[in-house]
C-alpha cells in the first residue's frame, strides 16, 4: 500500500490517503508538544517507538476483544489503519493520582485509587480540550448514548488488559488517554495511539517516570525513557 495525498497533519502524526478508500497510512513524527501546543520540541526516535509500540498494543487488545483501527505495520514509522471519523471525545482513564488530576483537586501524585476513574474532554484545541461529562457530550451531539456506553466499556477493558500487561514488565500504568473513531458503517473502534506520549508509565520499583512527563517537566532523559519502555515491550513479545 502506498501513500497518496496528505489528508491531515497533527502534533505527532501525518495521515495519508491510499489506493484503498477504506484505509489510510499514519506516519509518526519525532515532534513533541505539551500544554496544548504551547511547549514544542523534538524527541529523537519517538516516532519509531510510538508507532511500533502502538501497533503491538493494538494487536494485544484485538485479541482481548477490543476492536481497533490497526491493519498492518509498513515500516518503523508508517502503519496502515482503517479510515475512521474520530469521535471528538478524549477519554482519560486514571488508576493513580497524577498530572492534571492531582493539580485540579489539590492532591499529591501517587495516590492509588480504589477503582479506575474515567474523564472525558472535548477534543477541541481552540477551547483547550475542556473537561465535559456524558450529558454535555450528548447535548453537543459528539456521540450517541449507545456510543458513549460502548466507549466506556472498551476504555475500561483497555485499562484492565494494559494494567496487567505492563505490571508484568515492571511498569505501573498510572493513567492514559484514548481516542475512538467510527468506521464507515458506524462501528466504534479504538484509534489514535497507545504510547509514552499518551500514557503515564512509572517504574514499578522506583516510580521513575518513563513517559512524556519527562519532556513536559524538563526532567531530562526523555529519549532514554522512551527507549526503556520500548525495550521492555519488545523484549516481552
Amino acid at each position: 500500500m502506498e501513500k497518496k495525498e496528505q489528508l491531515y497533519e497533527g502534533k505527532a502524526k501525518k495521515v495519508f490517503a491510499t489506493e484503498d478508500a477504506a484505509c489510510c497510512i499514519v506516519s509518526y513524527k519525532d515532534d513533541a508538544t505539551a500544554f496544548n501546543g504551547e511547549k514544542r520540541g523534538t524527541i529523537a526516535g519517538k516516532g519509531v517507538v510510538n508507532n511500533r509500540m502502538t501497533n503491538l498494543m493494538m494487536q494485544l487488545l484485538e485479541k482481548q476483544g477490543v476492536p481497533t483501527h490497526f491493519v498492518e505495520e509498513l515500516s518503523e514509522r508508517d502503519t496502515v489503519v482503517k479510515k475512521v471519523s474520530i469521535v471528538p471525545l478524549e477519554v482519560i482513564i486514571r488508576n493513580v493520582s497524577a498530572g492534571s488530576f492531582a493539580k485540579r483537586y489539590g492532591v499529591e501524585e501517587g495516590i492509588v485509587f480504589d477503582e479506575p476513574t474515567i474523564e472525558f474532554s472535548y477534543k477541541n484545541d481552540a477551547l483547550g480540550d475542556p473537561l465535559i461529562n456524558s450529558y454535555h457530550a450528548l447535548a453537543l451531539k459528539l456521540a450517541s448514548k449507545e456510543e458513549i456506553e460502548t466507549i466506556k466499556k472498551y476504555a475500561f477493558k483497555v485499562n484492565e488488559v494494559l494494567k496487567e500487561y505492563f505490571l508484568q514488565l515492571g511498569v505501573k500504568l498510572i493513567d492514559f488517554k484514548l481516542e475512538f473513531g467510527r468506521l464507515a458503517d458506524g462501528t466504534i473502534v479504538l484509534a489514535d495511539e497507545i504510547s509514552p506520549d499518551t500514557c503515564r508509565f512509572w517504574d514499578a520499583k522506583t516510580n521513575e517516570k518513563l513517559d512524556k512527563d519527562r519532556f513536559r517537566r524538563d526532567m531530562g532523559g526523555v529519549e532514554a525513557a522512551y527507549q526503556e519502555i520500548f525495550k521492555r515491550v519488545t523484549e516481552a513479545k
